[in-house]
């Protein structure tokens, strides 16, 4: 075969093989769009607006002990490397984060065992800000509980139940530890409370503070009842003001490090 045969022929295959793809790109173009153009509509019927529910995780971010748990280092940079890239140094319950039901028990699910499906939660907030303003010692009881559900309805199964003290806009001073040389003062979970809820199909509980037990707590009876029920938490959750106290949905990004205690995430909520 002639050299401009040859080269013709190669020519047709490309031709043939380009007009063959640009066909398949067109027919998975249009089932995305019929795709999309289905589940769209349900979207925007179901949620109409997402709230970062997640503080910005740096050095200076308050922590239970009191030391700071999460440093970074630049190993990489752009003007010398073309590229940024840190090291990062961070305790599993630093931020917003989740204990998981390893973190209280000696044989408990680490946080890459939590189901997936628990990890997408109705969001139950159970609002006690009134109260905690003059009473950093306050907790959730049972009578708040039964309050919402009076409001609300049953908890739903998988829920997710927070609480709302608004000591999140404290984050940022001495009052959201509340330590006074001896103890912290901020609220938390009654233990009659955690009860009433195992009794639930509640699947995690969360807290706008740092820990699910109240500050003041010498025996972390929440966390002691909850996470060796399988069940998990979250600290240090943000965002409670802007979602009501039922019909949203929490998204938690939970890490998924394999025999984490828990672990920093990214939570939203769509309302």
């Amino acid at each position: 075969m002639c050299d401009i045969c040859v080269m013709n022929s190669v020519k047709e295959r490309m031709l043939s093989r380009r007009n063959f793809f640009k066909g398949g790109a067109a027919v998975a173009a249009g089932a995305a769009a019929a795709t999309f153009a289905k589940t769209t509509p349900a979207m925007a019927d179901g949620h109409g607006a997402f709230f970062d529910m997640t503080h910005t995780l740096s050095e200076t971010f308050p922590t239970y002990f009191g030391e700071p748990q999460f440093a970074r280092e630049q190993v990489f940079n752009f003007a010398e490397h073309g590229f940024n890239l840190l090291n990062l140094t961070v305790n599993e319950h630093t931020g917003t984060h989740i204990d998981a039901p390893l973190h209280f028990s000696a044989d408990g699910a680490s946080v890459d065992e939590i189901p997936v499906g628990d990890l997408v939660a109705p969001l139950c907030v159970i609002d006690i800000a009134a109260r905690a303003e003059g009473d950093a010692d306050t907790t959730v009881t049972p009578d708040d509980l039964a309050a919402w559900i009076s409001a609300n309805g049953e908890i739903p199964d998988g829920a997710c139940v927070a609480m709302y003290s608004g000591w999140a806009a404290k984050v940022g001073g001495d009052e959201f530890r509340g330590f006074d040389g001896t103890a912290q003062h901020f609220p938390g979970f009654h233990i009659e409370a955690t009860q009433m809820l195992l009794e639930t199909g509640a699947r995690s509980m969360a807290v706008d503070t740092l820990s699910l037990d109240h500050g003041i707590s010498a025996d972390f009876a929440t966390h002691y009842a909850w996470l060796p029920a399988g069940r998990f938490g979250i600290e240090n959750l943000a965002g409670l003001d802007q979602v009501p106290a039922s019909g949203a949905t929490l998204i938690i990004g939970a890490p998924k490090h394999a025999g984490g205690t828990g672990g920093p995430a990214r939570i939203f909520a769509m309302v």
